[in-house]
């Protein structure tokens, strides 16, 4: 099975990296779901909360203030002005 490969980083610190099988954010345009294959993108991160599904463990919550948000080959990477992982959350593997 497919996975994305996900990086999340904020202006001043790493956040989260690991594998996952689903990515949900608020981009500038609306909500976006992103699953394996979806097709190249670049967009601007708006305001609010991501939601990433690795492939083991449990559902993650990054809150962001913005940023942008890039995919391609199945690899997933967020800049986030800042961000932060949600309280039952733990780091990923760099």
């Amino acid at each position: 099975m497919a996975e994305l490969e996900v990086e999340i980083v904020a202006a001043d610190h790493f956040v989260w990296s690991g594998a996952a099988k689903m990515v949900k954010a608020r981009t500038s345009d609306g909500e976006i779901g992103i699953l394996p294959g979806h097709s190249p993108l670049l967009a601007i991160l708006a305001a609010g909360e991501l939601a990433i599904e690795p492939v083991s463990g449990e559902r993650l919550a990054v809150v962001v203030d913005g940023g942008f948000f890039s995919v391609d080959d199945n690899r997933v990477v967020i800049v986030a002005d800042n961000a932060q992982l949600g309280e039952a959350a733990t780091a990923g593997i760099r």
